[in-house]
């Protein structure tokens, strides 16, 4: 199995290099994004553990030129320590997983593991309801042809609903998918960024169900 780790910490990088090499995988190190992204492109591997701080590109960076390219091997992403917003903007950009510095580098092989075991995933289809259209490769929502700007939040939200049409949603299962599955703040927030969808893809798509939660319409 082959691993690309994207982490400018030399000293780190090697004493990755060297474990996940001990577990049996080959391994190819990058110290700079630029770098990563050109032997993600070159070559293939079966997950990148990409490290969100790097020069000349940050983690971010790769991985939205990768996602963009419909690269769809699966990306752990390495984040700083209490990084909420780093893990969020990571599943929003496409990351599959992630892991906080400092980790336990046995918690590192099973994610790892799991990742090789779940393989890469399919290029999204574009997903539809009416006029309105959500492509996730290219990261776009139209209603008709008017090209609507959503926030990536509110492009995770809208994905998310539009996944699972139909279905009855709870606020803590839309934060536990959207936001991340570790979120512990208020869960108004999901009210406030429905109400920013609704003012920018139009009424009657999202049903507010009282005491339960948000519905995707069918019709």
């Amino acid at each position: 199995m082959r691993i690309l780790v994207i982490e400018d910490e030399q000293a780190f990088a090697e004493t990755l290099r060297k474990g996940l090499t001990a577990e049996g995988f080959t391994v190819e190190v990058a110290h700079t994004g630029p770098d990563g992204l050109w032997l993600a492109g070159e070559h293939t591997y079966d997950v990148i553990v990409l490290d969100i701080m790097l020069p000349g590109l940050s983690g971010y960076a790769v991985l939205k030129s990768l996602r963009q390219r419909e690269n769809w091997t699966p990306v752990l992403m390495l984040t700083a320590k209490d990084g909420e917003y780093d893990e969020a903007d990571a599943f929003d950009l496409g990351a599959d997983d992630y892991l906080t510095k400092p980790f336990s580098y046995v918690v590192l092989v099973a994610r790892l593991r799991a990742l090789l075991r779940r393989g890469a995933p399919e290029r999204p289809a574009v997903l539809t309801l009416g006029e309105l259209s959500l492509d996730p490769a290219a990261r776009t929502v139209h209603r008709g042809q008017e090209e609507i700007e959503l926030t990536a939040r509110e492009f995770g939200l809208l994905e998310f609903l539009l996944r699972r049409r139909g279905e009855a949603l709870s606020k803590h299962e839309i934060l536990t998918h959207v936001w991340d599955a570790h979120y512990d703040g208020d869960e108004n927030i999901v009210e406030v960024y429905v109400g920013y969808l609704r003012r920018k893809i139009g009424p009657g798509f999202i049903q507010t169900l009282r005491g339960v939660g948000y519905r995707l319409s069918t019709e």
